[in-house]
C-alpha cells in the first residue's frame, strides 16, 4: 500500500505597506523549485488577511517578507489570529530587515525562523524541510 503524501504547502505573504516584493518573488520560487505547493498572497496584506488565507489554504509553513521594520507591530497580532484561528502549528518564518535585538523576542512569539538579507535560498529550503520532518508537523 503506497501512502499519497502530498508536497508541503506554503503562504508566502507580505503584511504591511511595503510594496518590495522581488524578494519575497524569489523565494517563492526557489520553494517551488524544491517541490513544494507555493501560494503568494502578493503585497500590502493584512495580518487578517495573511491569517485567512492560510487557514483557506490549510498550509503547512507561512512564509513573511517584512522589510518595513513594522514586524514587532504585525507579527505579534498576526501571530495572535492563527492560534485563534487554531493554525498554532503552522511554521511561520520571517525574512527581511530584522534588528538582531528583535530576533528572540519573535522566537519568543513562536516564529520558527528569522532571515535577514545574507540568507541563502538554499538555507531557506533547507530549514523548512527538516521543520517538515518533525513528528506532528
Amino acid at each position: 500500500m503506497t501512502q499519497n503524501i502530498r508536497p508541503t504547502r506554503v503562504l508566502v505573504a507580505k503584511p504591511g505597506l511595503d510594496g518590495h516584493d522581488r524578494g519575497a518573488k524569489v523565494i517563492a520560487r526557489a520553494l517551488r523549485d524544491a517541490g513544494m505547493e507555493v501560494i503568494y498572497t502578493g503585497i500590502r496584506q493584512t495580518p487578517q488577511m495573511i491569517s485567512q488565507a492560510a487557514s483557506q489554504e490549510d498550509v503547512d509553513v507561512l512564509g513573511l517578507s517584512i522589510l518595513s521594520g513594522a514586524h514587532m507591530e504585525i507579527l505579534p497580532e498576526l501571530m495572535a489570529l492563527l492560534e485563534q484561528a487554531g493554525m498554532g502549528g503552522v511554521m511561520v518564518i520571517v525574512g527581511g530587515i530584522i534588528p538582531e535585538g528583535d530576533r528572540k523576542l519573535l522566537i519568543d512569539l513562536g516564529i520558527k525562523g528569522v532571515f535577514g538579507p545574507g540568507a541563502s535560498t538554499g538555507e531557506i529550503v533547507r530549514f523548512i524541510e527538516s521543520g517538515m520532518e518533525t513528528p506532528g508537523q
